[in-house]
């Protein structure tokens, strides 16, 4: 699959009155069309750091991002960013959370409008679409986080460990619904997590950090074979342990 994406030597440091500290140094990855890409690394790594560049919230000091369109053009891919808090407004009904995007960005079209109302439906959040977030779960309260996202019709989702405030079994539940709905929807995706499992189980590519200063340690693909391809069936297969132990071996490795 041909790179949306290709970050080129991406280094970062932060300043302060006592000096700097390197976060990033030297990264390097490309991110195919409709690819899931997991980063996983250790505590205070840089993680979060390398998501913001990508995001464009943060201008790398070293190095370059480049873009692929499928229509040759060098316009900067349409990004939506889900933070590890749903960040839902309690003074605003769950709709008026969803469409709050679409608010800011002035497109409150009919066809924008209509695709929200199609994803409340299908998102099974229809019936709540007048309630207050505190009315809602968890889970629903992370459907309706992707909602608002995707209503602006990104082309790049950016995940910072969004399921990480839940409970283990809703996590389970939730992160395996949400990347399917995402892969339904046709996008591309990065995401950040601290479960290796969850990282094995959603992604088709890891991307392992050094400590910081962060460089990409390993590259590892993630082929699993099963009939029933769902996140939650990919604990199950056969490779899934290899895979884990891998993981975890490169993250403890000391350099």
């Amino acid at each position: 699959m041909p790179n949306i994406l290709e970050l080129k030597n991406i280094s970062y440091s932060y300043h302060n009155l006592h000096g700097e500290t390197q976060a990033l140094r030297n990264i390097s990855f490309g991110v195919g069309e409709g690819e899931f890409v997991a980063i996983v690394g250790p505590s205070g790594c840089g993680k979060t750091t390398l998501l913001s560049i990508i995001a464009g919230l943060l201008a790398p000091e070293q190095g370059t991002i480049l873009v692929n369109n499928p229509d040759g053009s060098l316009r900067y891919p349409k990004i939506g960013y889900m933070l590890q808090r749903d960040h839902l407004f309690e003074w605003r009904t769950v709709y008026r959370n969803v469409t709050l995007g679409l608010e800011i960005h002035r497109q409150l079209t009919p066809d924008r409008l209509q695709k929200v109302d199609r994803l409340l439906e299908e998102y099974g959040l229809d019936k709540f679409r007048d309630k207050r977030p505190s009315e809602l779960s968890g889970g629903m309260k992370q459907r309706a986080a992707l909602i608002r996202t995707l209503a602006l019709e990104p082309q790049l989702l950016l995940l910072d460990e969004p399921f990480s405030a839940l409970d283990y079994q809703t996590r389970l539940m939730v992160s395996a619904d949400i990347c399917h709905l995402i892969r339904e929807a046709g996008k591309t995706m990065i995401i950040i997590t601290h479960d290796l499992a969850e990282a094995i189980s959603l992604a088709d590519r890891i991307i392992v950090l050094s400590g910081r200063p962060a460089t990409v340690r390993t590259e590892m693909p993630v082929r699993l074979t099963l009939k029933d391809d769902s996140p939650l069936a990919a604990r199950n297969a056969p490779e899934f342990q290899d895979y884990f132990t891998r993981l975890w071996e490169d993250l403890t490795h000391e350099d």
